[in-house]
């Protein structure tokens, strides 16, 4: 498991870097207000108020903004269903905090103080710096007491959900069942029975078509269709019109030279000696007494480090290369593995390092210093920075004005698109009930067939599509809902009908031919060449065939299984079993840990439901509030 995170540096940075943001839904404590109105939930007599729901649904709303970039559609987090989940999140911190206070969890400030020291963007040149804390904070509209209240509420909870998902079990027989199931290999051979070549033996009715629109009109439907003109403003219109000094340019540059240029990075490789963190005793002491053993060795003969660990080193993501884990920057490892890389010097091998992996022997391959970017290398992407800055703060400033604008000169757009100096455009049908997509979203589309846009022939609201994009549109011709006539459709239902039958005649076929195949009879067919296939690995497989061939009784080779599948029969022909090797320690291993996993949800799960059974729960239902 150790080579995950050197197998995956970038994504752990940038989790590191949102850490702040998330915190699964976790609500804080400590700085909520009191007196609220509205009670939107109760747990055991203690209110969840409107405050705390839009605290906590403002910071999934800027977690999921940051990972879905211009794809982020602020609609989604109208729908009842996900407030309610947002809500669920909260009942279930309330009855974790109070069950960590019941049983005396505690942390101190100490250990507080340690973990936000430890958070990567904190950290500045590898060390926690204040002010660099207090400029990330600012950014997200947080203050150090609503951080780390939230941080003490989260550690106290997860000390808890921990004790049951990292405690799964794994009974031994389990394994090997899975192994044997899952790794076990048949060899397949397919052949096709496609409905095409049974197409000039269709013979449709001369009324088959009409009778079939006759008896699934609601299949032609035309739904409302508008056609309507519309105005986009968006920082990113606004950028062409930004121009930047370069006295801004050199500014910025002497502010923000650490963004400018690469960490250094450093080279290690390493020996891991695996024990899990919550082993025995005794299971560590051994671990232990290996490790030393092994690094004795390595300090007789520090020029045979590779070849020491691949003979003892049980991190299976790098033992075979000699335990080299590449260049890796600050925050990239666990704490005392990267503590212990950053204090050696190109060459020198460590002591015994601890980490929650087991025991690690730490060799120090090489070190790439930092590097600061010159100016003129960086100019382009710091006029970029600077005109999408000056372009949010211009967007800032015209969003109201755009939005009173296009609500009080109703009649038109042309106002509001001379407003922003863009242009309206014009000419897109849209349909009622379609599809969200791009910037028509759920609620850009309710605003368009709305009695104001669309009886009315109003324009509609400045709508938020995107992060600082707003759309405003109005309808320039309607349609009513209609049914499309025969003559019309006519062909596209013959096609229909007669891809069916084909399709119904191919399966027919391949059904006749797979009696005959299992009753032992030579049939002529096209088969591909056999390739080998698991449960996990199909090789292009149709799932349902593979799903058949692994079902298939193989007392007797050949066995042949068939299925219909959308374009006719596919039969498939196995022609043996391979069964799987028992499996070495590390495979078994994995597969301990994935069941260990699974039964550690599980054992979370229940005990989570086991919590809400004994509280005294009432939930706003947010379903009711969507009908009015």
């Amino acid at each position: 498991m150790f080579d995950f995170v050197h197998e995956n540096r970038r994504p752990v940075q940038i989790v590191l870097a949102l850490i702040i943001v998330p915190f699964a839904l976790w609500g804080v404590d400590s700085y909520r207000k009191s007196g609220e109105v509205e009670s939107l939930a109760t747990v055991n007599g203690t209110k969840i108020g409107q405050q705390e729901f839009d605290n906590a649904l403002r910071q999934q709303q800027q977690r999921i903004r940051e990972m879905a970039g211009p794809n982020f559609d602020p609609a989604f987090f109208d729908k009842p269903e996900i407030k309610h989940s947002i809500l669920d999140g909260l009942v279930t911190q309330h009855l974790l905090g109070d069950e960590a206070r019941r049983i005396g969890l505690i942390l101190t400030d100490e250990q507080i103080a340690q973990i936000i020291a430890s958070i990567g963007v904190f950290q500045v040149d590898g060390k926690f710096d204040k002010k660099r804390y207090e400029e990330v904070l600012n950014e997200k509209g947080m203050n150090r007491f609503e951080f780390e209240s939230r941080i003490r509420q989260d550690m106290l909870a997860r000390q808890l959900t921990d004790a049951y998902a990292q405690n799964g079990y794994a009974a031994g027989t389990v394994a090997t069942n899975l192994i044997r199931l899952n790794e076990q290999q048949r060899m397949v051979a397919v052949a096709s029975i496609d409905g095409a070549a049974f197409a000039k033996q269709v013979k449709l009715s001369d009324s088959a078509v009409s009778d079939f629109y006759n008896s699934n009109e609601q299949k032609f439907q035309m739904p409302e269709r508008a056609n309507v003109e519309y105005v986009v403003f968006s920082v990113d219109s606004l950028l062409p019109q930004v121009t930047v000094l370069d006295e801004e340019i050199k500014r910025y540059f002497e502010e923000h030279q650490a963004e400018f240029g690469t960490q250094e990075q450093r080279q290690a490789a390493h020996i891991l000696i695996s024990v899990a963190k919550q082993a025995s005793d005794a299971e560590k002491q051994a671990a232990k007494a290996k490790a030393e053993q092994v690094l004795q060795l390595v300090k007789q003969s520090p020029s045979k480090f590779a070849e020491l660990a691949k003979q003892y080193s049980q991190d299976p993501g790098s033992a075979n290369n000699g335990g080299d884990l590449g260049m890796f920057g600050r925050g990239a490892m666990v704490k005392p593995f990267e503590d212990s890389v950053f204090g050696l010097k190109a060459g020198e091998v460590s002591g015994l390092v601890l980490s929650d992996f087991g025991y690690h022997i730490i060799k120090l391959v090489a070190v790439k210093p930092a590097k600061l970017s010159a100016l003129v290398d960086v100019k382009a992407l710091i006029v970029q920075r600077l005109k999408v800055q000056h372009a949010t703060d211009k967007f800032a400033e015209l969003a109201e004005k755009f939005n009173d604008i296009v609500y009080e000169q109703s009649d038109s757009l042309k106002p509001a698109a001379e407003l922003v100096n863009t242009s309206v455009q014009r000419g897109m049908w849209l349909s009622k009930g379609q599809p969200a997509g791009g910037m028509w979203t759920d609620k850009a589309l309710q605003a368009v067939f709305s009695e104001d846009v669309l009886k009315n022939k109003r324009n509609s609201s400045a709508i938020e599509v995107a992060p600082n994009t707003l759309l405003a549109t109005r309808v320039t011709e309607y349609k009513p809902a209609s049914v499309r006539p025969l003559a019309e459709v006519a062909a596209s239902i013959r096609m229909q009908l007669e891809k069916q039958q084909a399709i119904e005649l191919a399966l027919q076929q391949g059904k006749k031919i797979l009696e005959q195949l299992q009753g032992g009879e030579k049939v002529s067919l096209s088969w591909k060449a056999a390739q080998s296939i698991t449960r996990s690995k199909r090789s292009g497989i149709e799932p349902a065939l593979a799903q058949a061939a692994f079902q298939a009784d193989t007392a007797k080779l050949p066995a042949y299984v068939g299925v219909g599948g959308s374009n006719g029969f596919v039969l498939a022909r196995i022609e043996s079993v391979k069964e799987a090797p028992p499996g070495d320690e590390n495979k078994r291993g994995g597969y301990e840990q994935q069941i260990r996993q699974i039964t550690g949800e599980e054992l979370l799960t229940a005990y989570l439901a086991e919590l809400k059974k004994g509280a005294k729960i009432t939930m706003k239902d947010f379903e009711i509030d969507k009908k009015k």
